[in-house]
């Protein structure tokens, strides 16, 4: 291989710089006598829309989006769904929406479970949720005021009248009003906590990549590096065979960390000759280490945009991001502890799925999405070719389960109940969609939803942890079969939380980053 020196040779690699590898990259190199190399196949954010919270719905499918498609999906009317995924320094965390939500702890008693290892459980992990986090009100158990991130609660001047109207017509339905969703209960309604400071968005790298850290000279940082492969000798993974312009080089380590994505991940150990063996014969690979769950237990979050109307009044602009508050509820309208089944969300604007054509303008209306939080259909993906060129195949298998359709039923029940509310009334004038000749039965119920659900953009357990043989790494995020490799990214979440996973990637990072530390 070419340029294949010292200078390409490090203690650590880390591959990929999304949200997890920008904080490895900042926790690794705090010790000066090891020397961290991270790979990201972008660079740094460029574009000045990233940093406009108000713009987030808009930049996707730029230059730093991988901007990968499904396959067409049963469960959503045959549809092909976009999945943006950031390919740039601080990954997706320059894409999403900014909420920042850790889950239930139910949620993380079932990762506990899973993996065997109370680590994994949400008191296990909230020390380092807190490590991440600064929140904007006063500091207590639950909320640390000396994390990296930013994490703003917007307050009453800065949350929109529709939505405080909202939030007014869920409590007098008998929902509970939570100050935030990162406390003790989910089930409520309370404005979205928001990765933003000075009216701007914050990006993992904004928040780990900071001037004194880049200055470490311990830590190297390299742009436009896709990495194609890994290069094993056995039990070891040795190096990363990158593409750099038109030349591969090969970076060696002691010790190597996947953090490329629930995408990026699996299909580069694919590509590496570890998987399933038929998948990797029918892609023209050769099976080096059978793993057959590689790939599998893919699932995601969907949003069914959605219950639309039309506004009796002028819809101001938002002076946050369009998407200000979350309502997670169970099926059962009673119960307020608990883990969540559903969420219904109020966003400022009409937003529509791309099979509908009738929402009003800009202005003159707003959207309910409503959705499901633990969503039990399951798919795969799997690589088509040896090559980074070559495309994913992705099935998330959306829809697939009768709980999954039910549940988004009660779910569009529930969004019409707040938006039949006295409190909403007001606000309201019509509904445009659905039409009362779109839910005669169930059958209409889920054809309609299969129209309207849209990605959360939260795929997850391609890598799944767990204390079992099949599971790809083990509680200490180490691959199982190969002796100095490890996941730390969404991929090995092995259930995703109820809410957006975000704040649960942050923490699994300080979590590893903090047990490799000491």
């Amino acid at each position: 291989m070419p340029h294949d020196s010292d200078a390409l040779r490090s203690d650590i690699l880390i591959l990929g710089g999304g949200s997890a590898g920008c904080i490895l990259a900042n926790r690794l190199s705090a010790d000066p006598s090891v020397k961290v190399t991270l790979l990201e196949a972008g660079g740094w954010a460029k574009d000045p829309d990233i940093a406009k919270p108000d713009m987030w719905p808009f930049i996707q499918g730029r230059e730093f989006d991988w901007d990968f498609e499904t396959t067409p999906q049963a469960g959503t009317a045959g549809r092909v769904h976009r999945w943006a995924r950031g390919r740039v320094l601080g990954g997706s965390s320059n894409l999403h929406a900014m909420f920042h939500v850790r889950g239930h702890r139910a949620d993380f008693a079932r990762w506990a479970e899973l993996s065997g290892d109370a680590r994994w459980s949400y008191d296990g992990l909230l020390p380092h949720f807190k490590a991440t986090e600064t929140w904007n009100i006063p500091e207590d158990a639950l909320h640390s005021s000396d994390g990296p991130m930013p994490i703003m609660l917007p307050d009453e001047t800065q949350s929109h009248p529709l939505v405080k109207d909202y939030i007014k017509g869920w409590v007098a339905l008998g929902m509970p009003r939570l100050r935030d969703h990162c406390g003790e209960e989910l089930i409520g309604t309370a404005p979205n906590a928001l990765m933003i400071r000075d009216g701007k968005r914050v990006t993992t790298a904004d928040a780990w990549l900071t001037p004194d850290v880049l200055a470490r000279p311990n830590l190297t940082i390299v742009e436009q590096a896709p990495v194609r492969r890994l290069i094993l000798d056995g039990t070891r993974a040795v190096a990363a065979e990158v593409h750099h312009g038109t030349e591969l080089l090969r970076y060696e380590a002691d010790e190597i960390i996947l953090s490329l994505g629930a995408i990026g991940s699996p299909t580069t150990l694919m590509r590496s000759g570890i998987g399933d063996p038929e998948r990797l014969a029918e892609a023209g690979v050769d099976c080096l280490i059978a793993r057959r769950e590689i790939g599998k237990n893919l699932h995601d979050h969907l949003l069914a945009a959605g219950n639309i109307y039309r506004a009796a009044r002028d819809i101001i602009p938002s002076k946050l991001q369009i998407s200000e508050s979350l309502s997670y509820q169970a099926e059962n309208p009673t119960q307020t502890e608990g883990r969540p089944d559903i969420v219904v969300g109020c966003v400022v604007a009409p937003s529509a799925s791309e099979m509908f054509d009738n929402a009003p303008e800009p202005g003159h209306g707003f959207t309910l999405l409503f959705g499901v939080t633990n969503p039990t259909s399951r798919g795969e993906l799997t690589i088509t070719g040896p090559e980074l060129s070559d495309p994913v195949t992705i099935d998330p298998n959306y829809l697939a389960t009768e709980r999954d359709r039910h549940l988004f039923r009660v779910a569009l029940d529930r969004a019409r109940k707040i938006g039949q509310s006295a409190e909403l009334a007001p606000w309201i004038a019509e509904e445009v969609q659905p039409t009362p000749g779109d839910l005669t039965d169930e059958a209409a119920m889920d054809a309609f939803i299969a129209m309207a659900a849209i990605t959360h953009h939260h795929p997850v357990a391609t890598c799944r942890m767990g204390a079992d043989g099949a599971a790809i790494v083990d509680s200490n995020l180490k691959m199982r079969g190969l002796d100095n490799l490890w996941i730390v990214d969404a991929s090995i979440i092995p259930e995703i939380t109820a809410g957006p996973i975000h704040a649960a990637v942050m923490a699994i990072a300080e979590s590893f980053a903090s047990a490799r530390l000491g």
